[in-house]
């Protein structure tokens, strides 16, 4: 190391239980983890290795919308957030399914109040970082990227972009809240027994905009969640506050029909013409953005411990790392911030005991939302224009309603609760080998509604389903 290296090495004076905490990643997760410990009395350092993106005039990061859920919410409602944020949102009550002849087909995700909000991830961010730049025990630090983290010591070599010299910053526990390519992640995957996979999907996504109409207001409904899904690849939107929408294209990387296979502007305006005939009426800018606007690729990250010792953690993508199709990564964050904080309310100062918990108890849940993640994918890009589909949807919401304690659709508990989601999926496999059976019967597009509901749950329930 050549430049010239500046040590941290305050001793602060603080309560024993108080302890010195780095978090590597400003982003969403790493700012809201830093709000809890700081409300905890930890003194407690954000690196983030960007710029602040509220001196930016625009996003440089990815500006994909984001869902926000039940599990979110809750989160947010812990540091007094939840209403400031939903004053920014937009609520979707549902899929607005747009089909290859433009019909739309509205289905909605629970009981009429039901709804995810469309909100912003640079907005979100940045109300984050302001919440927890405001607290005494937060710093924020930018520009400064991890080089090495030093597990032993709970300390981070730092490069700042900007002036190119080194420091050292020490503490007593360090979080790695840096995302899915986690530097935390990366020290931690050079000890021993330790597990790590990642499986990319071989679809990629792009975003492209449908502006707002000259005239104002929103070219679509802009209370739901649009969806074109056409077999094996799908485009969706999801509403802003300015009018506009945020459109991804979820395309195969390669193939006969792929982002590889469209190379020219008459191309990809054929595609859309064909594909998606709805769109270029009110997006005309979309086969330019599609050429300006990078391709990105989606993959799933597991790992286990997330911990070591009682000196460092991962958290949100750094341990888990999820594809958008439940809407669940941002959520599933927060959701970790809320756990370690229950746990360390009860442990105290034992942060061996409290990372030990933590990881006992979220581990099983991030594989299960994973898992969940491709499978919706799935559902959203091949089954949600099938009419077996939505006759099997349609039965689902008459179970519930008939018996709201004994059935409970997948979607209601993994977005309008917060049931663990391993105990999600383990329930939502068994109503699906129910539902297989109930589908089998003989005409049941026109029987469904006479169905006798309660002796086929008792008959399943008598067979062990």
């Amino acid at each position: 190391m050549t430049n010239r290296v500046r040590e941290n090495e305050e001793k602060a004076i603080h309560p024993p239980t108080s302890r010195n905490v780095t978090v590597l990643g400003g982003g969403l997760v790493g700012c809201l983890l830093s709000i809890y410990l700081a409300r905890r009395g930890h003194r407690v350092q954000i690196v983030e290795r960007r710029s602040d993106p509220r001196k930016l005039p625009w996003d440089a990061g990815r500006s994909i919308n984001l869902a926000l859920s039940d599990r979110g919410w809750h989160a947010l409602e812990g540091v007094g957030l939840a209403d400031p944020v939903r004053q920014s949102g937009i609520p979707m009550y549902g899929r607005m399914i747009h089909d290859l002849a433009g019909k739309l087909t509205f289905q909605p995700y629970g009981e009429a109040s039901q709804a995810i909000y469309s909100v912003s991830r640079s907005k979100l961010n940045e109300v984050l970082m302001s919440l927890a730049e405001e607290r005494e025990n937060i710093r924020l630090h930018f520009n400064e990227k991890c080089t090495e983290v030093d597990l032993e010591h709970a300390s981070v070599t730092l490069e700042n972009l900007e002036t190119g010299t080194y420091s050292i910053l020490r503490g007593e526990l360090v979080f790695g809240a840096d995302g899915v390519f986690s530097s935390v992640r990366g020290a931690m995957q050079r000890t021993n027994r330790f597990d790590y996979s990642q499986q990319y999907l071989e679809h990629g996504y792009k975003e492209l905009t449908i502006p707002a109409p000259a005239a104002g207001g929103w070219a679509m409904d802009r209370h739901a969640l649009h969806i074109w899904p056409r077999g094996n690849f799908m485009l969706i939107a999801l509403p802003n506050l300015d009018g506009s929408f945020t459109g991804t294209l979820f395309f195969p990387f390669e193939g006969d029909l792929s982002f590889e296979s469209l190379k020219t502007p008459e191309q990809v305006t054929h595609f859309f013409d064909t594909t998606f005939p709805d769109i270029l009426p009110i997006a005309p800018g979309i086969v330019r953005e599609f050429f300006r606007h990078p391709t990105s690729s989606m993959v799933s990250v597991k790992c286990y411990p997330w911990t070591y010792k009682d000196k460092v953690a991962l958290i949100g993508d750094a341990a888990h790392g999820v594809v958008p199709f439940y809407g669940q990564g941002m959520n599933a964050g927060f959701e970790d911030c809320v756990v370690l904080d229950r746990i360390a309310a009860q442990h105290g100062d034992d942060w061996g005991g409290i990372f030990g918990e933590y990881q006992r108890s979220r581990k099983p849940n991030a594989d299960a939302i994973a898992d969940l993640a491709v499978q919706n994918f799935v559902e959203m890009r091949d089954r949600v224009g099938d009419p077996k589909f939505l006759l099997r949807k349609k039965i689902e919401a008459h179970l519930h309603h008939q018996f709201p304690n004994r059935w409970t659709p997948l979607y209601t508990m993994v977005t309008f609760s917060l049931l663990p989601y391993a105990d999600a999926l383990r329930i939502g496999q068994r109503q699906d080998r129910i539902m297989d059976r109930i589908m089998q019967i003989e005409h049941i597009e026109t029987r469904w509604p006479e169905l006798d509901y309660a002796a086929l749950l008792g008959e399943a329930e008598t067979a062990g389903e």
